[in-house]
């Protein structure tokens, strides 16, 4: 049996989804970690809640990411 990666990310970073938010964007901010993620659109800063599995199924890529220091 494969075992599956999950995709990394951290709160702030900037994501790229499968689908185009209706405003026509298709990036998306990192705003709250948790069993949900918290999202919100990067061109009309709408905020959107999503279970981590839905979550990780829609999401292509990481577009930039946050710098932690330290």
């Amino acid at each position: 049996m494969m075992a599956v990666e999950r995709k990394t990310f951290q709160l702030g970073d900037v994501v790229k989804m499968k689908k185009q938010h209706p405003c026509g964007s298709l990036t998306w901010q990192v705003v709250r970690l948790g069993a949900d993620i918290k999202i919100k659109c990067t061109g009309c800063g709408r905020l959107v809640m999503l279970p981590r599995s839905d979550f990780e199924r829609k999401m292509l890529r990481v577009v930039t990411e946050v710098q932690n220091d330290g």
